[in-house]
């Protein structure tokens, strides 16, 4: 099995620092890196990754015959071109979430996948980057809670005003709420739940803080529905300065025979650090400290690209995910100061 050579194409939103470490980490390396102007990531990127040459045209990258894997955090709107760009020069694709901010974005990413045989993966960094999450999944499979009838994900997120870019602002660019932040959590209500579908129950968008920016959906949610159970996602912008960190993000997983709570960036009853689990069931109730748990997603992606496998992620699970949000983002009733869509 080779190292796998990299390049980074889209230096827009900060994930792109814990998708390039992740894979670092596995012993990969990264020819190169390109994005469109000085977006504010770029000081930190440079910084992270001093040793990594950025280069003044993305062909070059995109032409080079030993890069394996293009990794994408550009503009969401624009993630999908630079995807189908990768994918037909024989590149598999590691994005940003969302991986697309339309149907017809998704279809043509649909499209060039059955063509070319490429992947098409999304780090959903809520579930792959989150230690908690990786040890929620061996509890649950071991059958610590039964069989696995509702989640219930909370996305919260600090506003950040000052160090964010004009396209943040604006729903045409950021796919709007539920497209971008909720996709998170319908990838969690699938995975957890083992739903291959779902359908939009009901959907909510509202801009009800900042009406002076009516391009920025500052609260959503879903109630999702399947044949396995059902979810409901909260995500919103509102996460208050004295919260020691970016967001309370949370994700309850009900089951027939107990329920886990995941605090999973800060637990603000007082307890210190990350990835606090909580499990009841009929012979438990206790507090475990999972920050120790593994993070398979980059070592299945890795083997996935060498071995043409599904390991990380079912590529229609991938698909799935980006169809629920965009439905949903389109069938969700407006509220408070957003602009007129027409």
């Amino acid at each position: 099995m080779h190292d796998l050579k990299l390049a980074v194409i889209g230096v827009d939103h900060r994930h792109i620092y814990g998708q390039l470490e992740g894979m670092l980490a596995l012993g990969c390396m990264c020819k190169g890196w390109w994005t469109e102007g000085d977006p504010q990531p770029v000081d930190g990127f440079v910084k992270r990754f001093p040793d990594v040459p950025r280069v003044a045209d993305r062909s070059v990258l995109l032409n080079d015959p030993e890069i394996d894997l293009v990794l994408i955090a550009d503009i969401p709107a624009r993630r999908a071109e630079r995807a189908i760009e990768a994918m037909r020069a024989g590149k598999d694709v590691m994005t940003d979430k969302p991986g697309c901010t339309t149907m017809e974005q998704l279809e043509d990413i649909r499209r060039t996948v059955s063509q070319t045989g490429r992947i098409w993966s999304i780090d959903f960094s809520e579930r792959f980057e989150v230690p908690a999450v990786s040890k929620a999944a061996e509890l649950v499979n071991a059958g610590a809670v039964g069989t696995v009838v509702q989640t219930v994900g909370l996305g919260p997120h600090r506003l950040n005003r000052a160090t964010r870019p004009d396209w943040f602002f604006d729903d045409r660019q950021y796919g709007g709420i539920l497209c971008d932040i909720a996709s998170h959590q319908i990838d969690q209500f699938l995975f957890f739940t083992g739903s291959s579908d779902a359908e939009i129950v009901s959907a909510g968008i509202g801009n009800f803080a900042n009406q002076q920016d009516p391009g920025l959906q500052d609260f959503g949610e879903i109630l999702l529905r399947s044949d396995k159970g059902q979810g409901y996602i909260r995500v919103d912008w509102y996460t208050p300065d004295g919260l020691p960190t970016w967001g309370d993000g949370r994700l309850t997983i009900l089951g027939t025979e107990g329920y886990i709570e995941l605090r999973k960036y800060v637990d603000v009853a007082g307890r210190p650090g990350t990835d606090h689990l909580v499990l009841v069931n009929g012979e438990r109730c206790e507090h475990i400290d999972a920050s120790g748990a593994p993070l398979p997603y980059f070592e299945n992606l890795a083997s996935d690209v060498r071995n043409r496998t599904e390991t990380a992620m079912g590529q229609s699970h991938c698909f799935k995910v980006m169809e629920l949000a965009i439905r949903a983002q389109a069938a969700a009733t407006r509220l408070g100061h957003l602009r007129d869509t027409a």
